[in-house]
C-alpha cells in the first residue's frame, strides 16, 4: 500500500501546507487585531471577510508566479506539478485555514468570538502540524508545537496592534 507522502507530489503539499498555515495565522492576527480595537461585530466580519478572501487570493497568484519561475529556470524537467492545481491548492487551504477564525467571528458576539477564534486557530495549527510531521515522517509532536508556538506570536502582535490603536 502507497503511503500518502508517496502519492502526494512534494509542490502540492508545500501549497497545502503553507496555504492551511498561513490562512490561519494571518487570518486570526487580523481577526484578533481589529477585534481588540473595535467592537463592531459588521465591521469586524467584513474586514474578515475581506482579508481572508483577498489573501487567498493574493497567495494563490504567488504561488502560480513564484512556481512558473522555478519551471522556468529549471531546465531538468524535474518540476512535474500543474501550477493551476498548486495555486488553486493554495487558494482553498487557505479559505480553509482563515475559517479557522472567520467562522466563530460570524457566530458569536465578542468578546466570546475571540477567545473562540483563538482557541480554534491555536487547535487547528495543532492539529495540522501534527498530521504534517506524520506525512513526512518527522517528529509529529515537535511540528505541531512548532507551529502552534509560530501561530501565538502572530497572534499576539494582532493583539498588540489593535490594543494599541483601538478606535
Amino acid at each position: 500500500m502507497k503511503k500518502v507522502r508517496d502519492v502526494l507530489h512534494e509542490d502540492y503539499l508545500r501549497s497545502l501546507m503553507f496555504g492551511l498555515q498561513d490562512g490561519i495565522v494571518s487570518t486570526t492576527g487580523v481577526v484578533v487585531g481589529v477585534s481588540t480595537g473595535i467592537s463592531d461585530k459588521a465591521i469586524i466580519v467584513l474586514v474578515a471577510l475581506v482579508a481572508v478572501t483577498v489573501e487567498a487570493s493574493s497567495m494563490a497568484a504567488g504561488q502560480y508566479s513564484s512556481e512558473k519561475a522555478v519551471h522556468q529556470m529549471d531546465k531538468s524537467g524535474k518540476h512535474t506539478d500543474n501550477l493551476y492545481i498548486g495555486a488553486l491548492i493554495m487558494f482553498i487551504a487557505y479559505l480553509i485555514g482563515g475559517a479557522f477564525s472567520v467562522i466563530p467571528t460570524i457566530i458569536f458576539n465578542q468578546p466570546i468570538a475571540r477567545t473562540i477564534a483563538i482557541a480554534s486557530a491555536f487547535a487547528g495549527l495543532f492539529i495540522i502540524g501534527y498530521i504534517k510531521g506524520h506525512l513526512v515522517e518527522h517528529k509529529p509532536l515537535r511540528s505541531a508545537i512548532e507551529l502552534f508556538i509560530i501561530g501565538s506570536i502572530a497572534t499576539a502582535v494582532g493583539i498588540v496592534v489593535g490594543y494599541l490603536f483601538k478606535v
